[in-house]
């Protein structure tokens, strides 16, 4: 059976057709998903997030009291409307998800049909319910009946989580709930058995998901807003409150941590890419503390003297970089107007700090970046520099100047430290770093010899896509034909091969699978999600996912025609 969500037939079967050759990057069996645990250096990083979510939330809301105490109305307004506007933002975002998550339609029974065979033995499987989390544990889906008692028992739960939800996101607790729950998922995906454990994890990795782009989104929507505006009051003023420097410090941490836990979760989430060790992580944190560190007291030391000026730089540089973004023809979203919109929001991203959208060489386009706001620092800060008022001393403005300076500097250390010790792809050193080399194969081989690139083991982390041009090269006798990434310098493996998994169903997902840096369509799309829950918590044996190869006319003719 085979059924649509978006255009994406989804089946779950136990015959593999053959498959593309796999790349020279597999994971080893520490890194693999299907074996990866929760740890408790996960535990400890959700409950630092939610230590650097609530001291950035409160202190600009003690803040704004202060403002508020002290007569200050002017500033009280901006620092809480850059509080409460973005929350609100991300809160109808949330809850949007959740209602979609928990509606109890038969979208998801539209979203995909499977045939499960484990065992020698085949089993019928449908969404329909697909939020009854233990809905098919015997390997048998159906609509459970629910009557009578059972049936009133199941209504008033439903009515309790709808109206508990309500309360959390008009609170503006989205984010708690998110986080905590994600702590409770990863326990038990610790103490539960080997099949529940993989769907506790699974079910993680999916709000983990969820987490960071809320997170991101809000950082950059408020911290963000948030530090420049007290910075400039800083300067302005010519002093510094106690709970200005707080409040400007807990928005610039949570700012340099949320980028930092985004790349992390994009990179757990994807087996095409090596996991990042949470060293990587601290030292990607104080990266992007420094340079974003270093940019926003630019910017506030310019906004002190040229208020209109100032939001003319900052939209202009956003329409430069939003275009810049568009060009470039990014692939994370399921629609073409979704893509516009997140475009928009990198633009934003974009202002402050460098952020990966797109695969392939890099070193061009962030060489590219780093010159530009390089420049942008140095004009900003000499234009203030030049043009300040009286009451700031030659001094004290050496000191400023040389304070953005350094912190630019710290930064660009940290970031080479990252690249050349710590990536998670190995040391790259030189001008080659970041650079593969492709390699074209011209074979396929059956999934008894190797693992294809287009299989996601459980939990699920990532598939290569291609994009129009390239679909229109893969059509002809070279259809098979992929790169794969050697590294230069004859650079050794670190990890040793991992033996492929082939045994087991495969959900088949009738699209081609998204480049990194994008997230896998599982991810995006949340019929898909529904419907990859209930078929992974019902088959008895935890199934690998499966993207459409596009260079294999054979399975592309088989999809046409089950569908």
């Amino acid at each position: 059976m085979a059924a649509k969500s978006d255009g994406a037939p989804v089946s779950l079967r136990n015959d593999i057709l053959p498959e593309c050759l796999p790349g020279s990057d597999q994971r080893s069996p520490q890194g693999h998903p299907a074996r990866k645990r929760y740890s408790l250096h996960d535990c400890s990083w959700t409950l630092c997030a939610l230590l650097v979510f609530f001291s950035d939330g409160a202190s600009d809301l003690w803040l704004a009291a202060d403002y508020y105490l002290r007569r200050n109305y002017w500033w009280f307004a901006l620092t809480l409307v850059f509080v409460i506007v973005p929350s609100v933002v991300v809160q109808v975002l949330s809850f949007r998800w959740f209602a979609y998550d928990y509606s109890d339609t038969n979208d998801s029974s539209t979203a995909a049909a499977a045939v499960v065979a484990a065992s020698g033995a085949e089993s019928h499987f449908t969404t329909k319910d697909s939020d009854q989390r233990g809905a098919g544990r015997d390997a048998e889906v159906g609509t459970l009946p629910t009557t009578g008692t059972m049936g009133r028992a199941r209504g008033c739960c439903r009515a309790f989580m709808w109206l508990f939800q309500c309360f959390i996101h008009i609170f503006q607790l989205a984010q708690v709930w998110r986080y905590v729950h994600a702590l409770y998922l990863g326990v038990q995906s610790r103490w539960r058995g080997d099949h529940e454990r993989r769907h506790f994890y699974w079910r993680m990795m999916f709000e983990s998901a969820d987490i960071s782009m809320l997170r991101l989104l809000e950082s950059f929507l408020k911290s963000a807003p948030q530090l420049v505006l007290q910075l400039s009051i800083m300067v302005q003023a010519s002093q510094v409150l106690p709970l200005q420097g707080l409040s400007a410090s807990a928005s610039l941490v949570s700012l340099s941590w949320i980028i930092a836990s985004y790349q992390k979760v994009l990179r757990d989430s994807r087996d095409d890419k090596q996991p990042m060790s949470y060293k990587a992580v601290s030292v990607q944190i104080l990266w992007h503390l420094f340079t974003i560190g270093a940019r926003t007291m630019a910017f506030a030391l310019f906004a002190s003297m040229f208020q209109l000026y100032f939001g003319i730089f900052i939209v202009a540089h956003w329409c430069i970089m939003t275009f810049w973004i568009i060009q470039g023809e990014t692939d994370f979203c399921m629609s073409k107007w979704e893509e516009v919109i997140y475009n928009m929001m990198v633009g934003i991203v974009y202002v402050f700090c460098w952020f990966s959208v797109r695969e392939g060489r890099t070193r061009c386009r962030m060489l590219i970046y780093s010159v530009v706001v390089f420049i942008e620092n140095v004009a900003l800060t000499t234009f203030w520099y030049v043009y300040r008022g009286p009451h700031t001393s030659d001094f004290n403005a050496l000191i400023m100047v040389c304070m953005v300076a350094s912190s630019y500097a710290l930064g660009t250390f940290f970031m080479f430290v990252y690249y050349c010790l710590l990536h998670p792809d190995g040391p790259i050193s030189g001008w080659g770093w970041g650079v593969p080399e492709e390699v074209t194969v011209e074979s396929c081989l059956s999934p008894a010899s190797s693992l294809p690139p287009d299989v996601v083991a459980s939990p699920p982390r990532t598939l290569q896509r291609t994009k129009g041009g390239d679909r229109e090269q893969m059509g002809g006798a070279n259809a098979d034909v992929f790169l794969v990434r050697t590294l230069k310098r004859g650079a050794k493996p670190t990890l040793p091969p991992l033996a492929p998994r082939t045994e087991g169903p495969v959900i088949r997902i009738d699209l081609p699978r998204k480049k990194y840096p994008a997230w896998d369509a599982h991810f995006i799309d949340r019929r898909l999600r529904k419907t990859i829950l209930v078929l992974e918590g019902a088959a008895p044996v935890t199934p690998r996912i499966q993207y459409r190869c596009l260079g294999s006319p054979t399975e592309v003719m088989e999809y046409e025609t089950t569908v």
